[in-house]
C-alpha cells in the first residue's frame, strides 16, 4: 500500500460566518467542524496530516493539538496556494496526498477510503470526490469522457447550457499522487479575476500532461456539505444530530422524539436506556443501561451509572451511580460523586459533594463542598453553610445520620455516625455519634399576649 498524506485546508476567515470565532471552530454536534475532519482522517491509515492555518492559528493549534502538523498561511491567495503551504513537508514524498477542507464537517471516513482506493487501483494521478445532486446550481460539474474518466470540471458560471445540465459536482474533496500534485502546484496560475490561485487548476494542469483524472461519487450528498456560513451550520447540525440519533438507536437505545434530543458526538449510552424530549448529552457523557433521561435534561461531561433516572435537572462533570434517582429540578454542579441508590430530589443542588450509597437529599437543600455518607437521610430544606465570605470548608455527614428539616450546618463540622440533627438547628461545632444535637432556642409560649397588642384597634 502506498504511503498516504492528508492536507486539511482551514485557513479561511469565514467572513459571511459573522463571527468572531475561527469559522473551522463553530461546532457541529459539540466539536469544532475541522475536528470531526481531523478524526475521520485518523481512522484511516495516514502517515503525515497537515493543516493549513491562518486567522486563529493558536486556537486552532490547541484544539487539535499533536494529531497534526501545521503550515501558515499568511495570506488567503486561493486553494491552491494554501496546497503550496505544505511543500516543506511533503514535496518530493511518494504515495496518496488526501486534500480537504476543514469545514466539512459530515464527511466519513469511510467514503475518504473509497476515494483513495479507486484513485490508487486505477493509478490516477488525480481523483475527485463528487456527488450527485438534482440542484447543481453553483457547483462545479464533473465532465467525464466516453471511458468513465474525468475531462475536465467547468465551474457553473463557465458551463455552457450543455454542461449545466450535468448533476454530477465537485465536493472539493481530492486525491492527488504527491509527487504530481507539488510539481503541477508551481505551474497553477492567478490571472483570474480574484488574483486566486485554485487548486482545480492541477487537473487541468495533469490533463494537457496526458495524466489519468478519475472520480469517485459518494452515494451521500449531505455528507459533502461545506459551512460557509449559519445556515449552512444548522443544515450540518441536524444531518449530524440525525446520523448520532440513528446511531444510538441503532445500538438499543429508545429516543421518543428524536427531533428535540440534543447528543453530541463523543457521548455513549448504554442498551434499553430511554431518552424523552428536550434532552442534552454533551461533551464526554456516558449513560448506562436501562436508564430514563428527560425529559428536559442538561448533562454534560457525566458518567451515569445503570438503571439510574434524570428527570428534569441538570448535571455536569460528575458520576453518577447505579440506581440513582435525581429530580425533577434537581441541580448537580462539577466535581459531585452521587453513589448508587442515592436520592436527590426537586430543587435540591448539589456542588463537589459526596453521597453514599442510599442516602437521600429529597426537597429544597444545599449540599456544596460535602462528604456524606452511606444511608443518610437529608431534611427538606436543609444547608451546608460551606463560605464565609473568603473560603470554602468542608461539611462531614457520616453514616446513618439523619438531619432535620430546616437545618443549617456551618461549615467546616462533622456529623458523627449515627447521630440525629434536630430539625431547624444551627450546628456550628461537631456532634458526636449517636448524638441528638437541637441548636436552637427553646420554645416559649406567652398565653393571652395577643390581647395586649393594638393590632386593628
Amino acid at each position: 500500500m502506498n504511503n498516504r498524506y492528508a492536507v486539511i485546508l482551514a485557513a479561511g476567515q469565514g467572513t459571511r460566518m459573522k463571527s468572531k470565532l475561527y469559522k473551522v471552530l463553530h461546532p457541529v454536534c459539540g466539536k469544532p467542524m475541522v475536528e470531526h475532519v481531523v478524526d475521520e482522517i485518523s481512522k484511516l491509515e495516514i502517515e503525515e496530516t497537515v493543516t493549513v492555518i491562518g486567522h486563529g492559528a493558536d486556537l486552532v493549534k490547541s484544539q487539535l493539538g499533536d494529531r497534526s502538523q501545521y503550515v501558515l498561511q499568511e495570506q488567503q491567495l486561493g486553494t491552491a496556494h494554501a496546497v503550496m503551504q505544505a511543500e516543506a513537508l511533503l514535496s518530493g514524498k511518494e504515495g496518496t496526498t488526501l486534500v480537504m477542507c476543514g469545514d466539512t464537517p459530515l464527511i466519513r471516513a469511510e467514503t475518504m477510503e473509497r476515494l483513495i482506493a479507486q484513485h490508487e487501483q486505477s493509478n490516477a494521478k488525480a481523483s475527485i470526490l463528487t456527488a450527485y445532486t438534482e440542484n447543481p446550481a453553483g457547483y462545479g460539474r464533473i465532465i467525464r469522457n466516453s471511458e468513465g474518466l474525468v475531462e475536465k470540471i467547468v465551474e457553473h458560471k463557465d458551463a455552457t447550457d450543455e454542461e449545466r445540465l450535468v448533476k454530477e459536482i465537485n465536493t472539493g474533496t481530492y486525491c492527488f499522487d504527491n509527487k504530481a500534485l507539488f510539481e503541477a502546484l508551481k505551474h497553477v496560475s492567478n490571472e483570474n479575476v480574484q488574483g486566486e490561485y485554485y487548486l482545480p487548476d492541477v487537473i487541468e494542469i495533469l490533463k494537457k500532461n496526458n495524466e489519468i483524472v478519475t472520480a469517485y461519487q459518494t452515494d451521500d450528498f449531505s455528507e459533502t456539505l461545506g459551512v460557509n456560513d449559519r445556515v449552512a451550520l444548522s443544515q450540518a447540525e441536524a444531518t449530524m444530530r440525525n446520523r448520532i440519533n440513528e446511531l444510538h438507536m441503532r445500538n438499543g437505545v429508545t429516543i421518543i422524539d428524536p427531533l428535540n434530543t440534543y447528543i453530541s458526538a463523543e457521548v455513549s449510552i448504554g442498551q434499553d436506556t430511554v431518552l424523552y424530549p428536550g434532552t442534552t448529552l454533551a461533551g464526554d457523557t456516558k449513560i448506562g443501561n436501562d436508564c430514563i433521561i428527560g425529559p428536559n435534561t442538561e448533562i454534560k461531561d457525566c458518567v451515569v451509572g445503570d438503571n439510574t433516572t434524570i428527570r428534569q435537572s441538570a448535571a455536569f462533570e460528575s458520576s453518577i451511580g447505579n440506581d440513582v434517582n435525581i429530580g425533577p429540578f434537581a441541580h448537580i454542579r462539577p466535581s459531585s460523586d452521587i453513589g448508587d441508590e442515592v436520592k436527590i430530589g426537586n430543587f435540591v443542588e448539589i456542588k463537589k459533594a459526596v453521597f453514599g450509597k442510599g442516602s437521600k437529599a429529597s426537597h429544597l437543600s444545599y449540599i456544596g463542598d460535602a462528604e456524606v455518607g452511606s444511608d443518610v437521610n437529608i431534611g427538606c430544606g436543609s444547608i451546608t453553610v460551606n463560605y464565609d465570605g473568603k473560603n470554602k470548608y468542608l461539611t462531614k455527614i457520616e453514616d446513618g445520620v439523619f438531619i432535620g428539616c430546616n437545618s443549617n450546618l456551618v461549615a467546616p463540622v462533622t456529623i458523627g455516625k449515627g447521630a440525629y440533627v434536630a430539625a431547624g438547628s444551627t450546628i456550628t461545632e461537631d456532634v458526636p455519634g449517636d448524638a441528638l444535637s437541637v441548636a436552637r432556642a427553646r420554645q416559649v409560649n406567652k398565653e393571652n399576649y395577643v390581647q395586649q397588642l393594638k393590632f386593628n384597634k
